[in-house]
């Protein structure tokens, strides 16, 4: 629908400062503005608590970590929008605010980044792979036991820059953020998704507005991938209902297909890699949260014998 001319025509989208972060914004307005042009929609950044600190470990941070400084600007009505990268979302929606719509998604996998070799394979003895990810770190320990996880943080510029010099052999990256940011040449492999199952909501674009919103709702409304969002809520509610995440390394990727047939794959792990349970579920995408919350309850024996179970080195 068209606006009265006296409604105010400019909306304001927040985000991150990175430079991916403005990217991927930048693909989401551009889509607003093809659906609604005689609307302007002006970006504005917020810092959060995982950017402004770069050294401690995110599951030392906790939950949300690059959402609060973008929310904080929602709810204080400074903006009308935000966009996230999904992944980065916690499963439990902040009062007052709500998932408008889920416009994009690029490939979920994760992808490997090499010094010395091309592929997980070739890489030798005792390399170290530089990761901030408890998930990634498990699924790569479990298929190479002898791999030294090496924390690392900062954007991929930054851990990239890393890896040419010479403080890991290896990185493990988003195959997303490659894309987007025009670096998917650098790659040297694309971990498949029963090698290094994905984080849930990984690739994913989502825009949040305020529930009482009714203006910003239907804006998104028209925006809104009926496809990504079944697939997206298929695998928050996996993590929700699994706990994953919070006490296991844990990931899930979910895919529609013809017919409205929804896949979704899951794992959890110890966080040493020596333990780890995959299982796969399916089901109607009508239905995302029935099918992700199905995965949950097959994985919930694996995790909580793994949670159990002693660790190495214990």
């Amino acid at each position: 629908m068209a606006y009265p001319s006296e409604r105010p025509t400019t909306l304001r989208v927040v985000t991150r400062g990175s430079q991916l972060a403005l990217i991927q914004t930048g693909m989401v307005v551009d889509l607003l503005a093809a659906r609604w042009p005689d609307f302007r929609f002006d970006i504005v950044t917020a810092s959060t608590p995982g950017d402004r600190d770069k050294q401690t470990p995110l599951t030392t941070l906790g939950q949300g970590v690059f959402v609060k400084g973008v929310e904080e600007q929602l709810l204080d009505r400074r903006v009308d929008l935000a966009v996230h990268s999904l992944k980065d979302v916690p499963t439990a929606e902040t009062p007052g605010l709500t998932l408008g719509a889920f416009p994009l998604r690029a490939d979920a996998r994760d992808g490997l980044v090499c010094r010395v070799g091309r592929n997980l394979a070739s890489l030798p003895v005792g390399a170290r792979v530089g990761t901030g990810s408890p998930r990634r770190a498990a699924q790569l320990l479990a298929l190479r036991d002898d791999l030294q996880m090496t924390p690392i943080r900062g954007n991929l510029d930054t851990r990239l820059r890393k890896v040419r010099d010479g403080e890991v052999d290896a990185l493990t990256v988003a195959i997303a953020g490659m894309e987007r940011l025009g670096r998917l040449g650098e790659l040297d492999q694309a971990l498949e998704i029963d090698e290094c199952t994905p984080a849930a909501g990984q690739g994913t674009l989502v825009v949040q507005c305020r529930s009482d919103d009714d203006r910003a709702l239907e804006i998104l409304a028209a925006v809104d991938a009926p496809t990504i969002r079944a697939e997206s809520l298929a695998e928050r509610a996996f993590l929700g209902q699994s706990g994953g995440g919070c006490q296991l390394p844990a990931g899930a990727v979910a895919r529609v297909f013809d017919g409205g047939r929804l896949e979704i794959v899951g794992v959890v792990a110890s966080a040493d890699g020596r333990r780890l349970a995959r299982e796969h579920a399916s089901g109607t995408a009508n239905d995302p949260k029935a099918v992700g919350g199905a995965l949950a309850e097959s994985l919930m024996p694996a995790a909580r014998a793994l949670l159990g179970s002693p660790q190495r080195g214990a």
